[in-house]
């Protein structure tokens, strides 16, 4: 995670340059801005910001590039929705790039691969979880919340993984023995995090969570 500038290709980092910006225009363009006119929503979408902002700069990691943090994607997706959550989290890809714990050059990648890889994998078990699983609230705390943020961060973790694979950067079994087995530490703490605060967030505050309704997980139960 958060790759400086000098680990890649100049090449790699145009094509994410390329790659990106129509992708985050999309998102600033599609987002529900109206949700953040309440002046409780907006501070807690800013809230999210600061706090990830400030877990993204604890990283741990011995080599360039092969770096660890909790991602806190999961929390954001089901709380704003894809496109909020894109936006928010590549303000706290620019916090962490300001602060010099990534490279500005590299600004493009590390968003694909943090912000879009964990926003995309998170809405991905989201509908899945509500195609195949009963409306129950359980579900949506120890399904949605608990697994499904393991399940993002490992899945963001293999992305990387490939990525610095292919590109070059190091060895298949280097990557396979020394780095990705982290991850599925990560997903326990990640899992852990992010379900205790979607818990409180739909037992306390439900008009927090844009994918939690009443209706659907409570009526009738």
């Amino acid at each position: 995670m958060n790759l400086p500038d000098n680990l890649l290709g100049e090449t790699w980092y145009w094509m994410a340059w390329v790659i990106w910006i129509p992708l985050f225009a999309r998102s600033l363009l599609r987002a529900p801005w109206g949700r953040l006119k309440s002046p409780d929503l907006l501070n807690v979408w800013l809230g999210m910001v600061v706090l990830l902002t400030l877990v993204w700069s604890l990283k741990a990691g011995v080599k360039p590039g092969l770096g660890f943090h909790l991602l806190g994607a999961t929390v954001f997706t089901l709380s704003f929705g894809p496109h909020l959550a894109f936006v928010g989290l590549c303000l706290v890809l620019a916090g962490i790039t300001l602060n010099g714990a990534a490279g500005p050059f590299a600004y493009a990648a590390n968003a694909l691969l943090l912000a879009g890889g964990g926003v995309v994998f998170a809405q991905l078990c989201h509908r899945v979880i509500v195609r195949l699983l009963p409306p129950h609230f359980f579900v949506y705390v120890f399904v949605n919340a608990f697994l499904g943020a393991a399940l993002t961060i490992i899945a963001v973790g293999f992305s990387i993984t490939v990525f610095l694979f292919f590109s070059g950067v190091y060895t298949w079994e280097y990557l396979i023995d020394e780095y990705f087995p982290y991850f599925m530490l990560l997903g326990f703490s990640e899992a852990w995090l992010s379900g205790m605060l979607m818990t409180l967030f739909v037992v306390y505050r439900p008009d927090w969570v844009i994918t939690f309704d009443d209706s659907r997980y409570l009526a009738d139960k």
